[in-house]
């Protein structure tokens, strides 16, 4: 198998200042799944512990002459360490810097070898970076996992697959930083959050202790999907009870999940989204989080990233 590919100086932005950091927030270990058109970094697909991430780009959105072969449909996937990843891509763009006149004066390579390592016997794979200046050439080795077998892979690729269903009503939430401090002063409360979305727009999020209950509602969000209008006589409700009632009238679904689990997910400020979606898949199995992107300087979907989290839910939800 063999892979080899020139870093662009959008890729080496997209990466180095926005995805990377927001994905070594969701764990330090993820798989890099390299396709003919992709490159996928995907965290905890396999094991289902914890908040499903699937980060998607075209490969013109990172690089430029991509070569991928492979005896497995042309597809090649292996765990990497996020956090050595990030290193390689920072140091070697520093290095093209220093060097020459700018990052794009000398090219980033970046491909897939292997070596025998220093007091080894046996070769180990490497994700390498090779900076070549005009006397020199810099190399960077990043470690990573044995290639995944034919039948690794055909997994991997049945989970990401799964893990495309979009729930049936999204609301966009128009301002992460209202929830990251919502969730910074309910993280000391308790463990526990009750998230619920109705087809309104309307998103309710609420942590209940024996001794206290906090929550906050956000309405009339802009919603894709299946909607409906809110009814005249829920107006002057409070907000659990007119959750209750949507939920009751099959309006709404509600789902519980973990705060540790939520704040996470809101580490994906990180990645600079233009917009945030919230949906619960039917029958509550999971709380969906999509994150999207414009095109710079327009408000048109960059369709060559796509971007989205699944979190676990601790029980059965409502539907």
């Amino acid at each position: 198998m063999k892979f080899k590919a020139y870093l662009t100086d959008n890729g080496v932005n997209l990466l180095e200042k926005r995805f990377l950091p927001a994905l070594d927030k969701m764990g330090k270990i993820c798989h890099l799944y390299l396709t003919r058109e992709y490159v996928i970094f995907l965290h905890n697909l396999l094991n289902g512990d914890g908040i499903q991430s699937i980060a998607q780009f075209r490969k013109e959105a990172l690089f430029d002459d991509y070569r991928i072969s492979s005896q497995n449909d042309d597809r090649i996937a292996f765990t990497v360490d996020i956090s050595l990843l990030h290193r390689a891509v920072r140091s070697s763009v520093s290095i093209c810097s220093e060097f020459g006149n700018g990052p794009t004066a000398n090219r980033l390579q970046i491909k897939l070898v292997k070596k025998l390592p220093l007091n080894c016997t046996q070769s180990m794979p490497f994700l390498t970076f090779e900076t070549k200046g005009y006397k020199s050439a810099v190399i960077q080795d990043v470690p990573i996992s044995k290639p995944m077998s034919r039948g690794q892979v055909l997994e991997l690729q049945t989970a990401l697959d799964m893990a495309q269903d979009l729930p049936q009503t999204l609301v966009q939430f128009p301002d992460l930083n209202q929830l990251q401090n919502f969730v910074d002063r309910m993280k000391n409360v308790g463990d526990l959050l009750n998230v619920s979305i109705s087809k309104y727009g309307d998103l309710h999020v609420q942590i209940s202790t024996t001794l206290i209950t906090l929550g906050a509602e956000y309405r009339k969000l802009f919603v894709i999907g299946e909607q409906a209008n809110a009814p005249a006589e829920d107006q002057n409700l409070s907000a659990q009870t007119r959750s209750t009632r949507a939920i009751l009238r099959g309006d709404a679904q509600s789902v519980q999940v973990s705060v540790k689990h939520f704040a996470k997910s809101l580490q994906y400020h990180l990645a600079k989204p233009d917009c945030t979606f919230y949906g619960i898949a039917p029958q509550g199995a999971c709380l969906t989080v999509i994150f999207q992107f414009f095109i710079p300087g327009s408000r048109q979907t960059d369709k060559s990233i796509s971007l989205h989290c699944r979190l676990p839910v601790l029980d059965p939800g409502t539907s």
